[in-house]
């Protein structure tokens, strides 16, 4: 959200979004072309700046929400080298250097961080790494988030603007920050791994997953708490549709894969079997990519799966292994620091029938079986 706060008693205080939050965020997402036409003059103004600025080897996070996205992100971005997005970036992300202008001249408070809205035990201040990147591509592609038709951008999709102005961005964020590699945490990335390579021949990709039942279980308990926080403070379901999340909520959006698995996910959903409808949304996105990654060997090297239960039964020898593929190095303090801090969660529990443990078995247990999970409750 953009205002994590935990008020005393309120479970959902972390859902409010800031007036000014609220109407500049209104601002942008209502002239994209503008703030596009904006960025654009912005790189014509500081292109003797980033003239030597390259992109290379830029770091993605990606995959189906609950899957341990945000704390890999959180790790990468500690790395002395790494410039990801922030939450104090938005809403005027298309001006990297003209916004950070504007702040250096703001007195800043001191913030201290506080439990993000999902009740997940994360803490988040202005500073902390966020997924934003998603605003950029919502202005440039339509139907993105649109799950009647394909989500897919492959090998063969081609978009010169955008990719233009996607690159001079990363560059320029570069340059503000001061850092030479570039992390994105994209949950919808999962479906532009081809298109990504495309344009960045030498991209590394960390793809989290999770064992069906505990991420379907978190999946679930997540919705119901975004949709009661969306109802309670209404404009968190503006902020949420401006800034590309649509993952739970009052307006949850499944990617279409382009597997003709949608329609079977929205009827289960539409009827209330909920767990139903994300076995098959994580059968049907997860088979995707094990298909993807069959299909193509360099992305398959380019790529680095990790279970999220391995992550969380060995952190320091995983997160060893994601730096080492990420081509980050002297990473060995960053990987024994949150080695110490990892664990698996414990703030709930799965209360599923047993009708519905069979039932995400049925439907997410062969695809599972393909990422080396025995069952579908993660037995490796």
């Amino acid at each position: 959200m953009a205002e994590a706060k935990s008020g005393a008693g309120d479970r959902y205080a972390g859902f409010r979004v800031t007036p000014w939050v609220h109407h500049c965020g209104g601002l942008v997402a209502r002239n994209r072309n503008f703030w596009i036409r904006l960025g654009e003059r912005e790189t014509r103004l500081r292109a003797e700046d980033i003239a030597e600025t390259r992109i290379e080897a830029p770091v993605f996070v990606s995959g189906l929400a609950r899957s341990g996205t945000t704390i890999l992100l959180e790790v990468l971005a500690r790395h002395p080298s790494v410039a990801s997005h922030r939450y104090k970036d938005y809403p005027f992300l298309f001006t990297p250097f003209l916004w950070n202008r504007f702040l250096s001249f703001v007195p800043q408070g001191r913030h201290a961080a506080q439990e993000r809205s999902h009740g997940d035990g994360i803490a988040v201040s202005p500073e902390s790494p966020e997924a934003f990147e998603e605003v950029l591509w919502m202005a440039f592609f339509d139907s993105l988030h649109d799950p009647q038709v394909s989500n897919v951008l492959d090998g063969e999709t081609s978009h010169p603007d955008f990719e233009r102005f996607y690159v001079d961005h990363l560059r320029k964020l570069l340059q503000v920050r001061g850092r030479s590699r570039y992390l994105a945490k994209a949950n919808y990335n999962v479906t532009r791994l081809e298109y990504l390579l495309k344009i960045f021949p030498d991209a590394r990709f960390v793809l989290p997953l999770r064992a069906p039942l505990g991420q379907i279980a978190s999946l679930v308990k997540q919705h119901r708490l975004f949709c009661e926080g969306e109802r309670r403070h209404p404009r968190a379901l503006d902020h949420m549709r401006r800034i590309g999340h649509f993952e739970f909520g009052l307006d949850r959006r499944p990617v279409n894969v382009g597997d003709r698995a949608m329609p079977a996910i929205l009827a289960a959903w539409e009827r209330g079997a909920e767990v139903e409808g994300w076995a098959r949304y994580w059968a049907s996105l997860y088979g995707y990519l094990a298909g993807r990654l069959a299909a193509n060997p360099r992305l398959a090297e380019a790529v680095l799966v990790v279970r999220f239960e391995e992550l969380c039964a060995r952190p320091a020898e995983i997160l060893a292994g994601v730096c080492a593929h990420c081509r980050l190095g002297d990473s060995a303090w960053l990987v024994a620091e949150a080695a110490e801090l990892m664990r698996m969660p414990g703030y709930y529990r799965p209360d599923f029938s047993q009708a519905e443990l069979a039932t995400i078995e049925r439907l997410a247990g062969p695809v599972a079986a393909a990422f080396g999970y025995s069952d579908s409750q993660g037995g490796l």
